[in-house]
């Protein structure tokens, strides 16, 4: 992923990417209280990477975000990305690391949506506002040979 990513479309999430990025994640780190990363995934489509911030919470060494899409009907579209390739870029505060991401298998999931709620109790309302399941993803550092 050498080429510069595109941020989100959304205004506001465009911002805060550039302001947490320029700044080495001395800014955006914490978006309304709750600890924020940066996500880089390849377009499936157009295969340009692709960049947003999203709320994370750990389980262990692994990182996990929510597909909430803010409880629309459809799955945001870096989900879809990294369903298509799982190998993403991460930005964590400072740190910059390659990542393989993958949804949570139904066994993990109840445990990791107690986590992801206790840290961002709104993905409750989200869940409810929707009839899709909305999908936690795990998202672990990258092998070298997981890059290929």
């Amino acid at each position: 992923m050498s080429q510069e990513p595109i941020d989100s479309p959304t205004t506001w999430v465009a911002r805060h990417v550039k302001s947490y990025a320029e700044s080495g994640g001395a800014r955006g780190h914490l978006f309304h209280g709750a600890p924020t990363l940066l996500i880089t995934t390849i377009g499936r489509r157009s295969g340009l990477p692709r960049r947003t911030a999203l709320i994370y919470g750990r389980d262990g060494d692994r990182h996990l975000v929510v597909a909430s899409n803010g409880g629309a009907a459809d799955h945001p579209l870096w989900f879809h990305n990294l369903l298509a390739r799982p190998q993403v870029k991460v930005q964590v505060g400072a740190e910059v690391f390659d990542a393989v991401a993958r949804p949570a298998a139904e066994d993990e999931r109840v445990r990791l949506w107690a986590t992801m709620t206790e840290i961002w109790p709104r993905y409750i309302v989200y869940q409810r506002e929707t009839t899709r399941q909305i999908p936690i993803v795990i998202i672990e550092r990258a092998a070298t040979s997981d890059l290929g």
